[in-house]
């Protein structure tokens, strides 16, 4: 005769063989997916900065030639002593009308030049002209890239249009891919220009320019540079 303590284990291994067949028979029923955790679906999408621009680049060029304001007007309003230097409080005035100041406190412009080309400046990989302004007679120099390289933290153009905005992006590595391909964009319109002929003759440039102003009182305002979207001869 077996006892009843004996069948106990007996019996409770039983039950839950009939409790996991039970489970088995109501996953099958129902229907399951195993997915694996390297599945491509989970993996975040690469960002394609060409993709972007390519998508914007439209938009940026009409912004800034629709919005920009004449390079002579912001500079006279900024007043800047002989030696080129202004305010910082006076400088945040000015841009809170004309432009708009970043987080980390750079003063951006969409501005138009208007004026004779008096220098041109091709030996150097970041080549620049050089512009008299048409109806500004103060100290600043106006200098407008022209290739073959614009500064890596040259990020003027982005930074003005007033819709790319760094909380659109995942992190800052990609927001600065979209500033090297929109500098690179321009790079590559220039590219095919003969810069060398400009020099002596009148141009409307369209483009922004940054003025950095962190950490600092007084402003150098002696030489701003544009990175144009277009170059015209006037």
């Amino acid at each position: 005769m077996t006892s009843g303590r004996g069948g106990r284990p007996a019996v409770r291994r039983l039950l839950l063989l009939l409790v996991a067949v039970a489970g088995c028979v109501l996953l099958w029923s129902t229907g399951f997916t195993v997915v694996r955790s390297d599945d491509a679906s989970t993996k975040p999408a690469v960002f394609d900065p060409v993709a972007y621009v390519d998508g914007s680049w439209d938009e940026i060029v009409t912004t800034i030639r629709d919005d920009s304001v004449d390079l002579a007007e912001i500079l006279t309003a900024m007043a800047p002593d002989p030696d080129g230097l202004v305010q910082k409080t006076a400088l945040k005035a000015v841009t809170e009308k004309y432009g708009v100041i970043t987080q980390g406190e750079a003063h951006v412009y969409k501005v138009k030049v208007t004026g004779t080309v008096t220098s041109v400046d091709v030996e150097s990989s970041v080549g620049t002209i050089e512009i008299t302004l048409d109806g500004y007679t103060g100290p600043v120099t106006v200098q407008v890239y022209v290739g073959s390289r614009i500064p890596s933290d040259e990020s003027s153009v982005r930074d003005s249009v007033g819709f790319i905005s760094f909380g659109d992006f995942r992190d800052q590595t990609e927001y600065g891919k979209v500033s090297s391909e929109i500098n690179g964009r321009i790079l590559k319109m220039l590219s095919g220009a003969d810069v060398a002929a400009l020099e002596g003759k009148t141009v409307t440039v369209y483009g922004a320019m940054t003025i950095r102003t962190f950490n600092l009182v007084q402003i150098d305002v002696s030489t701003v540079k544009i990175v144009p979207v277009a170059i015209e001869l006037s």
